[in-house]
């Protein structure tokens, strides 16, 4: 027992480095995202922006970080527990190996940016078509560089490196606002229309963006090359442990092929929804990514190599089952309550975030609607890594991807319905819909295959939270009416830390362990 006290205490101080890495990222991320409210506000240069950089992005996480993680760090993990040269062996073909399909997909997305454009954001005009061709051309090499960031990632995890990867995406976010801020002081004084100085605002942007790629993998790279002692690049199937990884790489491409063609069914139905439609769901789903990054990938993250270890140990279906509820239990403490805020307060929060120069009152009542239907998603998004990872763990990968294409289909239907009536938040709502449907099937599957993960003491401090948090929602929308004259700003930060204080009493007055875990964490001294 005290060996497995250990071993959990040990999992929250690694899970907290990797939240404290993702949350220096989302803070400068927010950062840029302020900056991009205040030049380019909800308009037809926003919208091009978001659908450039969906393209790119969803190579990168095709190639890269959930799919590389889940099939290379138990491969790899493993070889180097036995045999160190063989597991730097496999670390320099991986490389190799992806350096080789990311270049030949960017030479070919560049080479067909128009063809890719005109497919995924059918809806847009003329203009905005035209921009966002410009801009896939000038993004698509980054493909490249981020996924070597995966890589890193992988190799600095297995040794227990958490907080570097998460924090390196950082300097991207820096070299986008540099760009941002230095190219609008350059323009500003020259008696530009505001169409053309929003093109060349784009552009600066989109090269900034490459540059900070560049910089994500200069900070990482070193440590890697300390902890492999030299990275032995080489593009082939031979050294031991590649085709294995492949193997269980190919299944997880297509989980997140399927994953990534949702994002571009989003964008493509986006593009149908008018200036402001697309990028409304781009600015919700920056704001709704942040408590699944920080909490969901933070306590996944560091879950899989250890669900791995539990994989093969002697009473292996009851430690995945007790890592697992402990996982769900952790996320579940921190993301209920992101999802009731969301739902009651969303365009409070949009408003605190966004609303500045370009971005008005009316943009953040938009978006705000948008956060509001993804909130109904929250728990189910959060969670379905960290139930996925069960399955990868017993070097299972065709499961989740059989679930994933059950649940797009049901996104692509839901969203197309809802966005008839409900514009952007229809998208939101039915992408919402089936995550949960998605969290659920997992969730079933896997408790057929290694017995029930949550018990009735889980679901009974889940409803705590549910409580504390529904309790909490109510509070903050009171508090709201009362700030309603106040400016944007200080209005979210009062309702806002209204909400928190009140569900942190509860739910510390309930007793619930991670709300004495996180009392005993700021304070160092035990909760009363």
């Amino acid at each position: 027992m005290k060996g497995s006290t250990g071993e959990g205490e040990g999992g929250g101080r690694h899970a907290a480095r990797v939240a404290a890495g993702i949350l220096v990222t989302r803070v400068l991320g927010y950062v840029r995202e302020r900056v991009f409210a205040h030049y380019f506000g909800n308009g037809a240069a926003a919208d091009a922006f978001r659908a450039a950089l969906r393209i790119p992005n969803a190579l990168r996480n095709l190639l890269g970080e959930g799919t590389l993680s889940a099939s290379f760090i138990p491969v790899y993990a493993a070889l180097n527990e036995q045999r160190k040269d063989a597991a730097r062996a496999l670390a320099g073909a991986i490389l190799g190996l992806l350096l080789l399909a990311s270049g030949v997909l960017a030479v070919i997305g560049v080479a067909f940016a128009p063809a890719i454009t005109a497919f995924v954001a059918q809806g847009f005009d003329g203009p905005r078509r035209e921009l966002t061709t410009v801009l896939v051309r000038i993004l698509f090499p980054m493909t490249g560089l981020m996924v070597v960031s995966a890589w890193c990632l992988g190799i600095l995890n297995t040794h227990r490196r958490f907080f570097l990867p998460y924090a390196a995406p950082a300097l991207w976010n820096v070299a986008g606002i540099a760009a941002m801020i230095g190219a609008a002081a350059w323009l500003s004084g020259r008696g530009l229309p505001a169409s053309e100085q929003l093109y060349r605002l784009s552009l600066a942007l989109a090269w900034g963006t490459v540059a900070g790629s560049v910089l994500q993998i200069a900070v990482q790279m070193p440590a890697c090359w300390r902890l492999l002692q030299g990275v032995p690049l080489r593009v082939s199937l031979a050294p031991e442990g590649v085709r294995h990884v492949i193997t269980a790489w190919v299944p997880l491409v297509v989980g997140a092929g399927v994953a990534q063609l949702s994002g571009l069914v989003d964008t493509f139905l986006g593009s149908y929804t008018g200036v402001g439609g697309l990028a409304s769901l781009g600015y919700a789903q920056l704001v709704q990514v942040l408590p699944i990054s920080m909490f969901g990938a933070a306590v996944t993250a560091v879950a899989l190599p250890d669900l791995a270890r539990d994989a093969i140990a002697e009473q292996a279906h009851e430690q995945l089952r007790a890592r697992v509820a402990l996982g769900f239990r952790r996320i579940a403490y921190f993301v209920i309550p992101s999802a009731f805020a969301f739902a009651a307060l969303g365009p409070q929060i949009i408003a605190t975030l966004f609303q500045t120069g370009r971005f008005d009152a009316d943009d953040a009542l938009l978006v705000g609607g948008v956060l509001a239907a993804y909130s109904i998603g929250l728990l189910g998004q959060s969670t379905v890594r960290l139930f996925a990872s069960g399955f990868y763990a017993m070097r299972d990968t065709r499961t989740p991807v059989r679930i994933a294409i059950v649940s797009l289909v049901m996104s692509t239907i839901l969203s197309w319905f809802f966005m008839r009536s409900l514009g952007p938040a229809g998208i939101a709502f039915g992408s919402s819909i089936a995550w949960t449907f998605n969290t659920v099937l997992h969730l079933y599957d896997l408790d057929k295959r290694i017995g029930t993960i949550l018990q009735r003491t889980d679901w009974r401090t889940l409803g705590v939270v549910v409580a504390a948090a529904a309790i909490a929602a109510g509070l903050g929308v009171a508090a709201d009416q009362f700030a309603a004259v106040w400016r944007p700003v200080p209005r979210g930060i009062a309702v806002l830390g209204i909400f928190g204080v009140a569900y942190g009493a509860l739910t510390l007055a309930f007793r619930h362990p991670d709300a004495i875990r996180a009392w005993q964490s700021l304070t160092g001294s035990p909760a009363n």
